[in-house]
């Protein structure tokens, strides 16, 4: 039988619940146990898809298509289980699907209430997502409960989980809370009242954790750890103080040396074999000995919050553990990107344009592509940057001077990029354009297969095959397709059903290493295994850096 942790946070948002989910995770995988994660969203959206990256962070997209929190990015960061669209629910979800149930007659003319139809359903989607009753029922689920006790809206979540363990043997279940401890620099001493506050309000609802997650600035002195256990009704030994870090994967190590793991594999009857965190510590060993350092310039549009590239950033730090560098990336907002200033770039070692929706910064994104080819520095395009650097390559080399995608110009003449059934048809008419639409259904998603051309980069990063994630509406269009390539492009991959567009790169006799993939290959990247693309991308860095010797200055790294 599945045994349930219950993650719920206090105080403040933010505190990294799903970071200390996915280390317990790894925990408890190291100690052989099969173990997965879900989390629970309390917002109304139906996924986070149509939420701008400012307001949510990234969207994270699972092997199956379902666009997520990018909590689940972490998990899949930290233990080898796959993700899938039963890993990620929201309030939105579960009220379109009990409203759909009354809707068909299936509660027989009652009433439908909070209590009971909208927290069996909860109850339900979890049992989905720990897979009980299926081939892929696991050992241990952790639910991840979003948002801060005391909210309103995530209050039926949390009844739902207290009805959960109810009706689970005691061994079965077990509550961890986040909280935070913050340090008054006025009064010079930690305070812990916001935390005895919180796990007051959780366990007015009939919740009593059974360990706390005390967040810090510092790790908390055993006599404050002590307080904090006599007012929650927590044994100290429960009370874990999780303090900032320079790398988030040091924590799984953190957590373990304070016996987490152990506790609660004694809550919930569970005898495994010790814990063996080894590929942990060469990971962090590897991050704090690197041999070399390279200088990356992240033109994007939604650079003042570093969660909309959470998985990006992490992609590159694993290619740094996998080719022993240190990746500083500083991120430059393609906005203020000129013809008078986009000579910056020369300072640094390459150039990566990550995805992104609509208009605004497109110039600027567009005249970096132009900059890196024409000066031979690496670069790598990430969807929308796939589709700037063909914009690019065929306004500057392919005599479409036009050139556009109909996101950014529905009326381009010259439309390169666009929905597929906006392409042109053979004798140079439009086709009719879909007008408005699900903006949560349009979307090419999830994992897709193409064929990948021998004797290319692409070839020799992937093989014969490349199977990648995928999160975009435009497409290349394939009217324009034999022009680019009579002008020098390289298609190098192409998708096995439809016969879109996945991989353009530039011949190494032009350029030493130039290449857009229209996926999203940082979704797939793991700290232990790295991801080829962006191994291969750094190494073309490591060699521009050895060859050419910065000549300006490069902005701090962000």
């Amino acid at each position: 039988m599945t045994k349930y942790v219950f993650v719920t946070g206090g105080v403040v948002s933010s505190l990294g619940k799903g970071i200390s989910s996915a280390s317990l995770a790894a925990i408890l995988e190291s100690r052989g146990l099969k173990v997965t994660l879900i989390k629970l969203d309390p917002y109304i959206n139906v996924d986070p898809g149509t939420m701008s990256p400012f307001q949510h962070g990234e969207v994270f997209v699972t092997e199956d298509g379902a666009e997520t929190d990018l909590d689940l990015g972490h998990y899949e960061r930290f233990i080898t289980t796959r993700m899938r669209r039963v890993n990620n629910f929201t309030t939105g979800q579960i009220y379109d699907s009990v409203l759909r149930k009354e809707r068909r007659g299936e509660y027989l003319g009652k009433t439908v209430q909070v209590i009971p139809h909208i927290t069996n359903e909860i109850q339900h989607f979890i049992r989905r997502g720990a897979g009980e009753g299926t081939p892929q029922a696991v050992d241990v689920a952790i639910v991840e409960i979003g948002g801060t006790v005391g909210d309103i809206e995530s209050l039926p979540f949390l009844e739902a989980v207290r009805q959960m363990s109810l009706r689970m043997k005691r061994e079965d279940s077990a509550f961890i809370h986040l909280t935070l401890v913050p340090f008054i620099p006025a009064a010079g001493e930690l305070k812990t009242k916001p935390t005895q506050h919180s796990v007051q309000k959780l366990r007015e609802i009939g919740i009593s954790p059974d360990a706390l997650l005390c967040r810090a600035d510092r790790p908390i002195p055993d006599d404050e750890r002590a307080k904090i256990s006599l007012f929650s009704n927590v044994p100290e030994e429960a009370v874990i103080s999780v303090w900032d870090v320079d790398t988030i994967y040091k924590i799984p190590r953190m957590l373990h040396q304070q016996h987490l793991d152990d506790i609660l594999c004694r809550k919930l009857a569970l005898d495994p074999p010790p814990a063996n965190l080894k590929v942990w510590d060469e990971l962090v060993h590897a991050l704090e000995h690197p041999q070399h350092t390279v200088r990356i310039a992240m033109v994007g549009k939604y650079v003042d919050l570093s969660d909309s590239y959470k998985s990006l950033n992490e992609a590159l730090r694993h290619a740094g553990i996998k080719t022993a560098s240190k990746v500083d990336i500083s991120y430059l907002d393609s906005e203020t990107l000129t013809p008078d200033n986009i000579a910056q770039l020369d300072a640094y070692d390459a150039v990566l344009v990550p995805g992104g929706f609509g208009k605004r910064g497109i110039e600027g994104k567009i005249l970096a592509a132009q900059y890196a080819r024409e000066h031979r520095i690496p670069y790598l395009g990430i969807c929308l940057g796939m589709q700037v650097a063909t914009i690019e390559f065929a306004r500057h080399v392919a005599g479409l001077p036009q050139a556009n995608s109909t996101e950014f110009d529905p009326n381009t003449p010259q439309p390169v990029i666009a929905l597929i059934d906006e392409w042109l048809d053979r004798d140079g008419t439009v086709q009719t354009r879909s007008e408005g639409g699900d903006l949560g259904g349009t979307m090419r998603l999830g994992a897709q297969s193409a064929d990948v051309k021998p004797g290319t980069l692409a070839y020799g990063i992937y093989g014969p095959v490349v199977n990648e994630r995928h999160r975009h509406r435009y497409e290349a269009n394939e009217h324009y397709l034999a022009q680019l390539q009579q002008a020098g492009l390289v298609i190098s991959a192409i998708t096995q059903r439809e016969h879109l567009t996945e991989i353009i790169e530039l011949p190494q006799s032009v350029h030493p290493w130039f290449v857009g993939v229209q996926f999203h290959p940082e979704f797939k990247s793991t700290p232990w295994d790295g991801h080829p693309l962006f191994t291969a991308f750094l190494r073309a860095a490591l060699a521009r850096h050895a060859q050419h010797a910065p000549t300006a200055q490069p902005a701090p790294a962000a």
